[in-house]
């Protein structure tokens, strides 16, 4: 990765570590947070936000990406995901299938134990997923 991307990666795990804080994780006690950019250059955080009935909780991903939809937007570059309670922080199977409907070129960054950053396309993580064919997508309205 080039230096512009480093700075732009780091800018996005700081965030991801600032929206952490906001966590509601009173049952992992796992906070996490994320943060992602559109391909227009908008910038969404979110956090993981637990409840007693388990299923119904959402990962940080989920949020931010959720934010960024409800917005309006639907073409996503980069997503960051910081817990300091778990370097190495990847996104869970619900939400690498989640993020699959906006594509599978996304960037994936977190921070490594030793402080790096590590980057993986989406498909990487999460080869053979199902794709909705393209005549099935949502479109803007």
């Amino acid at each position: 990765m080039d230096e512009q991307q480093e700075r732009l990666y780091r800018e996005l795990i700081e965030t991801a570590k600032e929206a952490a804080l906001k966590t509601y994780s009173p049952y992992s006690s796992f906070p996490v947070g994320a943060a992602i950019v559109t391909s227009d250059g908008s910038l969404y955080s979110g956090c993981n936000i637990e409840n007693r009935s388990f299923g119904l909780s959402i990962c940080a991903e989920r949020t931010a990406f959720a934010k960024a939809v409800s917005e309006g937007k639907r073409e996503f570059k980069t997503v960051a995901i910081f817990s300091p309670k778990g370097k190495d922080c990847w996104p869970c199977g619900l939400c690498r299938q989640f993020m699959s409907e906006f594509g599978d070129q996304i960037e994936i960054v977190v921070e490594a134990k030793n402080g790096s950053l590590i980057c993986r396309k989406l498909a990487e993580i999460l080869p053979e997923h199902p794709q909705a064919p393209e005549k099935l997508r949502i479109k803007n309205a």
